[in-house]
């Protein structure tokens, strides 16, 4: 299960381009808790505090409890925006959520023992992982942190389908159980075209630094 994650807020007053941007340019991350048959409320976080939180690589699938004034509400994250040039969050969409509440999670996927998967550790086949997140309907309260897919056994050719997957207690997936998460494919090999097609992209990269050299010999000397 997934731990709760925290995060103190405070209210946001005034709504509008302008102010995000001055919020921002004292390293606050504007935000907004909807849902829940309530209003919506506009709040502002510490970019830091909420910088950290999201480096936990679980943000999008735990519960969040945010302390707005000493008044604590249970949500999840819905949406995050970063910024297209420093990729630094600029707006957060937060859903308030009840303890009890069944939700609708993307949890990731995680592979373990490919040393014991014949296919990979003994014929040198690729695992070709399809599904890197399980969209689960589940309570908040037992949200997993993800999804372990055992590759023991596994052989070449093997696909690895949503129903061969061990989900967590009460926990149960939106997606259609002959939905592939994972395969098992050959080994790649290289014909005489593709190292022919190598040699020729390594010449002509090499000829390229050399003139590159040249030239920047012929300024030196200029």
């Amino acid at each position: 299960m997934s731990d709760t994650l925290h995060l103190s807020a405070e209210t946001r007053d005034r709504a509008g381009k302008g102010a995000s941007r001055a919020l921002r340019r004292d390293g606050r991350v504007p935000a907004v808790i909807y849902g829940n048959k309530q209003d919506p409320q506009g709040i502002h976080l510490n970019a830091r505090e909420l910088m950290k939180q999201l480096m936990t690589g679980h943000f999008m699938n735990s519960v969040i409890m945010v302390d707005v004034g000493g008044t604590k509400v249970r949500t999840l994250a819905k949406d995050v925006a970063f910024d297209v040039v420093t990729d630094q969050p600029i707006h957060v969409d937060f859903l308030r959520i009840a303890k009890d509440a069944t939700v609708t999670v993307a949890v990731p996927v995680v592979f373990t023992n490919e040393d014991d998967a014949p296919g990979i550790k003994r014929d040198g086949g690729v695992l070709n992982v399809v599904t890197h997140e399980i969209e689960l309907t589940v309570e908040a309260s037992n949200i997993p942190t993800e999804i372990v897919v055992d590759l023991t056994g596994r052989e070449v050719g093997e696909s690895i389908h949503l129903s061969d997957v061990t989900l967590p207690n009460g926990a149960e997936a939106t997606a259609e159980d002959a939905v592939t998460v994972a395969t098992i494919t050959p080994p790649t090999t290289l014909t005489a075209e593709d190292e022919a097609l190598d040699a020729e992209v390594a010449e002509a990269q090499s000829a390229e630094a050399a003139a590159e050299a040249d030239e920047a010999e012929d300024k030196a000397e200029g």
